[in-house]
């Protein structure tokens, strides 16, 4: 089994969760993990080039829905595509998505920001674009696996117990810039204290306490486990659980869209869109559902691979 460019972690008991931000992070609960391997960083576009170069896999983005699979879908529509961040010029409602996310025809992993553009000077970058099925698939190629949540969480906190940042209770210890996150008001006002407008190279900002780098910032990253609302998630009792799952895919569908069965996967670490005054995901703590159909301009991910499955 090739490590490379993979850490080592232990494993061990870790308080998981938070009570001090949004309320599927809760309750703060005690877990444990067995040792794995994680990939350094995320899996870049130079990995994922060699991964299609080596198979000819088509992602998820470069294949044109199927108007039957989403009723209503206008034929003229049924095209492929990806969801691309799209700065406004001015203030809008934070409630409206679609003000800053556009569809554009053409955006895959390899032209991120539409058909025409180009990863050329990118391919240090996280990859995104990436549905869940990509991920899966990259990740079998290489003999590899998603982490579930609480692998991914332990693996982000770098050691640190009861902190809620990779590196400790401030977000910009003394101003200092320790991950691509937004800095300004979202989602028009981006001042770059970071130095970067989108996704940055994956080894520029300093790695936690495990060596890993981005674990939080940059791109949000797939997990394999289903989402649970913060109240379905297992709480202990007596025992300490270990490296507890997620709920069913029924249960991670959208109660806001009943009609639409879609199931969502847990994302963690937060973005280069995420702000102060908007999605303060950019802790190990955080999560979020995303629908397994979806691709953006800021989701990626990286692999693990588990001691029992290194000879």
């Amino acid at each position: 089994m090739n490590t490379q460019g993979m850490r080592h972690l232990p494993g061990g008991e870790f308080t998981m969760g938070s009570d001090r931000f949004y309320p599927e992070e809760r309750p703060r609960r005690r877990v444990s993990v067995a040792g794995f391997w994680i990939d350094e960083t995320p899996v870049t576009n130079r990995d994922f080039a060699a991964f299609v170069a080596a198979t000819g896999y088509r992602t998820f983005a470069e294949v044109a829905p199927n108007p039957a699979d989403y009723p209503g879908l206008p034929p003229e529509l049924a095209r492929a595509g990806s969801l691309v961040f799209e700065r406004p010029r001015g203030p809008v409602d934070l409630n409206d998505f679609r003000q800053w996310w556009k569809f554009r025809f053409g955006a895959k992993w390899s032209e991120p920001l539409g058909a025409g553009s180009s990863i050329a000077e990118l391919l240090d970058h996280p990859v995104v674009h990436i549905a869940y099925v990509d991920a899966e698939a990259y990740a079998k190629w290489a003999g590899k696996a998603l982490p579930t949540e609480a692998e991914w969480e332990y693996a982000a906190r770098g050691g640190l117990q009861g902190i809620e940042f990779a590196w400790g209770n401030e977000l910009a210890p003394n101003g200092q810039m320790l991950a691509n996150f937004w800095q300004g008001e979202f989602p028009w006002d981006n001042r770059l204290i970071d130095g970067w407008e989108r996704t940055s190279p994956v080894r520029v900002f300093p790695p936690n306490g495990f060596g890993l780098f981005d674990m939080i910032g940059n791109v949000w990253e797939w997990t394999a486990d289903w989402y649970s609302t913060g109240a379905d998630l297992p709480k202990g009792g007596c025992c300490t659980p270990s490296n507890p799952r997620g709920g069913r895919e029924y249960e991670s569908y959208d109660p806001c869209t009943p009609d639409v069965k879609i199931g969502r996967k847990v994302i963690k670490g937060g973005s280069h869109l995420c702000a102060p005054n908007y999605c303060q995901r950019y802790r190990p703590a955080a999560r979020y559902p995303q629908p397994i159909d979806t691709s953006t301009s800021h989701v990626g991910f990286r692999c693990i691979i588990r001691e029992r499955s290194v000879p």
